[in-house]
């Protein structure tokens, strides 16, 4: 992977220790930044990892050492604090979506092309073993030619175990813009772009009631749809059914099914990277284990950031911008009650080979 890609990371909240372990964990990432508008939670992570010093942002884009921005903030600073890597000169990864709206999105990938600085974007999960198993099985034939799929998520919603869940109930936030990317974009990994959708929503609840941590028991307000379904048609014809719901108690089902004419294919959570797909093959006696045949092994979130040392990271700015296309039009068409046009389009992915990850020696 060549020298170690060294990181500042911008936003030290709930979702930073999860990057953490994937930074300590893989040799060609190394930490040796991190800010916060909370600058106690920039020290703290200072505090445990050695090669990383807390500063403030502005300090962070004009270091020297820091070569990759890890956006970390909430949706609604995503385009801010990208827009500012940009600026800087440096290569800019974050936390999905790519911005708050597409046309912020769309601003952070004009700058990114002017100045020649590389994006990436999560959700990364597509890199696993689960996705890229269930991928290698749909272009290898294992469900012959597809015609269909679905992708269902549904939860009571966050405010439960987050504790400062007010941006998921906000504009940039809801079921569909906070987990439909995990989604989509494994839709697109395993069926290409999409071209039109057609959406539904509704909202059930003005207010939400915080579960966990010091705010315990306040109520926050509900700014957007909780329960959005769409119908997704991609290029070449194959029809998805989307669900992404804050008002269920719960599924069986968070998961993707892929139905062809020769088989039907059980694709692993797309919010996790293992599992083991499962296909149910025409005239079969019924569901068969796949043991993993692609993805990076024992993958955690950050490993999209690997892929930038190859100059076309596969969790990149374009597939990213795509997908929240694809979300922001299923919510137009929600709101119109017509079908809508998906303008952009994206390649799949090049397929990620079954590998390890460069661990530390």
């Amino acid at each position: 992977m060549g020298q170690r890609v060294k990181v500042g990371m911008v936003g030290a909240g709930k979702i930073s220790g999860q990057y953490l372990e994937t930074l300590a964990g893989i040799d060609a990432l190394e930490l040796v930044a991190v800010a916060d508008m909370v600058p106690a939670r920039a020290a703290e992570v200072a505090q445990q990892v050695p090669t990383a010093r807390a500063l403030g942002l502005d300090e962070l884009l004009a270091a020297d050492d820091v070569e990759l921005v890890l956006n970390l903030t909430v949706p609604q600073a995503h385009a801010e604090v990208a827009l500012a890597g940009i600026a800087a000169g440096k290569m800019v990864y974050g936390e999905k979506p790519l911005a708050a709206t597409l046309a912020e999105a769309a601003e952070v990938v004009r700058a990114a092309e002017l100045a020649g600085v590389t994006i990436g974007c999560a959700p990364d999960t597509v890199l696993g073993t689960g996705m890229q198993s269930a991928r290698k099985a749909v272009d290898d034939g294992l469900v012959g030619t597809p015609i269909s799929a679905s992708a269902t998520f549904m939860n009571p919603g966050p405010e439960r175990w987050h504790p400062n869940p007010d941006f998921l109930y906000a504009p940039g936030g809801g079921p569909l813009l906070d987990l439909g990317p995990y989604y989509v974009s494994g839709l697109v990994t395993l069926l290409g772009p999409v071209e039109r959708v057609f959406g539904a929503g509704s909202r059930k609840r003005d207010h939400r009631v915080i579960g966990s941590g010091p705010r315990a028991g306040e109520l926050i307000p509900v700014l957007v749809d909780t329960h959005v379904t769409g119908v997704l048609e991609h290029r070449g014809g194959v029809l998805s059914t989307l669900v992404t719901s804050f008002d269920a108690v719960g599924t069986r089902a968070s998961r993707i099914e892929v139905h062809g004419d020769r088989g039907s294919l059980v694709v692993p959570d797309p919010n996790r990277f293992d599992g083991d797909p499962e296909i149910h093959r025409a005239g079969g006696d019924g569901w068969e284990v796949l043991p993993p045949s692609a993805g990076y092994r024992d993958a955690g979130r950050g490993v999209g950031m690997l892929d930038f040392t190859s100059g076309a990271p596969r969790a990149g700015g374009a597939l990213a911008y795509h997908v929240l296309e694809v979300l922001e039009r299923v919510l137009e068409s929600a709101a119109k009650g017509v079908r809508v046009d998906v303008t952009s389009t994206v390649e799949r992915p090049e397929p990620v080979p079954l590998q390890d990850l460069p661990r530390p020696s």
